[in-house]
């Protein structure tokens, strides 16, 4: 049996399936992965650095620039992987996607149940007063983006050196602990602690699907090296 029917046989038998995705996930629909060529770690600065909260509150106008042009994308859209995911979900086998990106495209594509461990793009807030703001205010601020009253209006996003919000882990380790099947997939499972929370699962089958091997592969039931979009597409109709 191949490995496209294996998944389809595990999926078929599965009533109780978390999926686990990052950054290649997205990258089919255009928006790039910043560890790979292209990304932020193409810039002088080392990405960790742009994306930290020192870097953040001490060049906010440089931290802006570098994250209006590269990490806001309007016109992207779902690819076949957001759909395939918000089809399962519909069938009721998928119960929650977990996701690393802050893109929002899962919901876009239909996803109820969607965790952002690291925050969306989508949301943002004074650090001053509290109000919100949404997508299009970020895309069309100029220098650092200001409140009504003054204030930075900041990414609703995890920075490097911040903390994962305690209720999307929390929610996440419930997910995972209930599932039957987990799929992590464009994922190389470097970044902690999201990474860690794979080792929760005590189901049936996990599933890694992934272009690059990862230091899980070792522990999944099956291993699939290919594109993300490409083979829950073949599967999930």
């Amino acid at each position: 049996m191949d490995k496209i029917a294996s998944l389809r046989e595990i999926i078929d038998c599965s009533s109780a399936i978390v999926f686990f995705g990052g950054a290649g996930v997205s990258v089919p629909s255009g928006i790039p992965d910043f560890r790979g060529t292209g990304g932020l770690e193409s810039q002088n600065i080392p990405f960790e650095i742009i994306l930290s909260r020192d870097y953040f509150l001490s060049h906010p106008e440089a931290f802006f620039s570098v994250y209006r042009d590269k990490l806001l994308f309007p016109d992207a859209r779902p690819n076949k992987a957001h759909y395939a995911l918000a089809r399962l979900e519909a069938q009721e086998k998928l119960r929650a996607v977990i996701t690393q990106n802050i893109d929002n495209l899962h919901q876009a594509a239909g996803s109820r149940v969607v965790i952002e461990l690291h925050g969306s793009v989508y949301r943002n807030y004074c650090m001053k007063c509290g109000k919100k703001y949404d997508f299009d205010f970020m895309v069309k601020s100029k220098g650092i983006p200001r409140c009504t009253c003054g204030g930075i209006v900041r990414p609703d996003v995890v920075l490097y050196q911040e903390q994962l919000p305690t209720s999307a882990l929390a929610a996440a380790i419930d997910h995972i602990k209930k599932a039957d099947t987990l799929i992590v997939a464009g994922t190389s499972l470097v970044v902690y602690p999201a990474a860690g929370l794979i080792r929760y699962f005590t189901g049936n089958n996990m599933v890694i699907i992934n272009k690059s091997t990862t230091d899980y592969d070792r522990l999944a039931d099956l291993v699939i090296h290919d594109s993300v979009d490409l083979v829950l597409d073949a599967i999930v109709k």
